[in-house]
């Protein structure tokens, strides 16, 4: 059957759709209290999940964007606590200043101490973690729990990340976490509520990547 439709797209060029996005997306919001560098981030985060609620939520330390570059251009890993954010992360713009993206959450040695200790594998592959990427950034889209231990361990001076991205999905312990981080004087991105996920935590870091790469 030849299903036939009127509706012709704007555009298909990808830039082309790309800014035309942003400037619905600066109308719509209108006012609001981010920087511009705090906005950047803001913006690509709406329009990776076209909530504006979500965008509105958004939290940041005051000095979280400049560390997230600063640990960009020093070549810092970047842990994602799966692989959805791993996968979603612009991986050549983070190569370019000889970084990478890790994630542990499937490593064996990760899975058997999870077992072993009856407690989930988001928290051991961030104790894994803060031992090979200190000073890196910690983008965490989907695992409180790897939030909360990420945390933990910030307190007890173990744990030294550059920026956490904070900004876990979900109805149990989601929203608590994020509170949590936003109590910590160290750079973070986090928002309020139960919202986030993958693409919140992809686009926050693509974001700051962009930004570091335009400084040359």
């Amino acid at each position: 059957m030849d299903f036939k439709t009127e509706f012709k797209p704007l555009t298909v060029q990808p830039q082309e759709i790309e800014e035309q996005s942003f400037r619905m997306i600066t109308e719509e919001l209108g006012e609001h209290p981010y920087t511009d560098e705090q906005y950047s981030v803001v913006q690509r985060v709406i329009h990776a999940s076209a909530d504006f609620e979500l965008g509105r939520s958004m939290l940041f330390h005051k000095d979280a964007v400049q560390a997230g570059i600063q640990a960009i251009r020093s070549g810092k890993t970047i842990v994602a606590d799966v692989q959805m954010v791993q996968v979603g992360i612009s991986k050549p713009r983070i190569a370019k200043f000889g970084g990478d993206v890790k994630v542990y959450i499937s490593d064996p040695d990760v899975m058997e101490e999870a077992k072993r200790l009856n407690t989930t594998r988001a928290i051991i592959s961030i104790r894994k973690a803060i031992r090979e990427a200190d000073g890196g950034i910690f983008a965490i889209g989907n695992a409180p729990t790897a939030l909360l231990e990420l945390i933990r361990l910030v307190k007890e001076g173990e744990a030294k990340p550059g920026l956490v991205i904070g900004v876990p999905v979900g109805f149990v312990s989601a929203a608590e976490s994020k509170e949590e981080l936003a109590k910590l004087d160290i750079p973070f991105i986090t928002n309020v509520g139960r919202k986030g996920g993958s693409p919140v935590a992809v686009a926050s870091v693509n974001a700051i990547s962009l930004m570091a790469e335009r400084l040359g």
